[in-house]
């Protein structure tokens, strides 16, 4: 019967990460924790099956180049080290004190889902240009990477969440590059932190195959049903549904432990700070939109002048009015364009 359950845990999880393209452990997690299952066990079976499934998509995404291997090494180097680490740090926590936990870290990523996708679509992106290989964006990537690592492990998911869409607000242009080389790093972040369970519950994982059978079997059913329903149901709905019941589950445990008062602190916590993370990130692709329309940079870009003196407006737009029309525009075929316009506007009949 507990196969039963962790398979369709498994079966949610996958049909909510291929219509929004994340959120699979985030799903699963909070599937086995309210199915009774331990936080760190949870976590660890999420990771044991993710194993699997990012080699795959890995794999699937290598295959169509839609991976960028010098950020994989950037990202997911610094991701495993902070899957190990957060890892060991949920083992060594009891039950008790590990619930609250985990419980806070899915609120926040639930409210994360519900908020982003009902402010910023989640098939949006700003284009612009690739993440370039400075030192500076090296270290923002590993710091990107260590943080969604130690989220991941510790919570039970977050990497994809919090990496993707970091990565899609600043840097690439090609969702499906981001996407792909995000998956295809995370291989890494599960490896580590199976390893990391393997050390810290070796005494506890022969229970835990259950789970990780559950998760993966329904993750292969739901695996096609997955592409149908996005053709089905918008992803941004999904999404607003997925984060809603996200924060509701979480919070119905937290409130065992602080009460309402500290429970609807914490959600509304959450939820303000994530407001405030997605306004910035909507406002970003407004302006890598605006861009794209017309083709220009949105920042302006002043004429440029003798030293010493300044652009003067007035003054280009008399010499475009004194230019006239481009004669790329009316000369390339005199057949199609026999008659000609003045700077006045009148006709000056037709050419010879």
């Amino acid at each position: 019967m507990k196969l039963l359950l962790f398979a369709v845990a498994g079966l949610l999880a996958q049909l909510v990460d291929g219509a929004l393209g994340m959120a699979f452990g985030v799903t699963a997690t909070t599937a086995l924790v309210f199915s009774g299952t331990a936080p760190a066990q949870a976590s660890a079976a999420v990771h044991f099956a993710e194993v699997g499934t990012t080699l795959f998509s890995g794999a699937a995404h290598w295959r169509l180049r839609n991976v960028h291997w010098p950020t994989v090494v950037a990202l997911g180097v610094p991701g495993a080290v902070g899957a190990f680490l957060g890892a060991s740090v949920l083992s060594t926590l009891s039950t008790r004190a590990a619930e609250p936990v985990v419980s806070t870290i899915l609120v926040l990523l639930g409210a994360y889902v519900l908020v982003r996708s009902v402010a910023a679509p989640w098939r949006e992106s700003r284009r612009t240009a690739p993440v370039s290989s400075t030192r500076r964006s090296r270290l923002g990537l590993a710091a990107l990477g260590l943080g969604g690592g130690f989220m991941d492990a510790s919570g039970g998911g977050g990497w994809g969440p919090l990496t993707t869409s970091t990565l899609m607000s600043v840097s690439s242009g090609e969702p499906r590059r981001i996407i792909g080389t995000v998956n295809t790093a995370e291989f890494l972040v599960a490896v580590s932190a199976s390893g990391g369970f393997l050390v810290g519950l070796s005494d506890q994982l022969h229970e835990s195959w259950q789970p990780v059978v559950g998760l993966l079997v329904g993750g292969l059913v739901a695996a096609p049903v997955a592409a149908w329903v996005v053709t089905v149901i918008r992803p941004h709905t999904l999404g607003a549904v997925v984060g809603g019941l996200l924060m509701v589950l979480n919070s119905s445990r937290l409130i065992r432990f602080f009460g309402w008062p500290g429970a609807v602190a914490v959600a509304v916590l959450a939820l303000v700070v994530v407001v405030a993370v997605v306004r910035v990130r909507k406002r970003s692709i407004l302006a890598g939109s605006l861009a794209d329309a017309d083709g220009v940079d949105p920042r302006p870009h002043p004429r440029p002048t003798a030293a010493g003196t300044r652009p003067d407006p007035a003054a280009d737009r008399a010499r475009e009015e004194a230019r006239g029309p481009e004669p790329a525009a009316v000369g390339r075929d005199r057949a199609a364009t026999p008659v000609a316009c003045g700077r006045d506007g009148g006709d000056r009949g037709p050419r010879p």
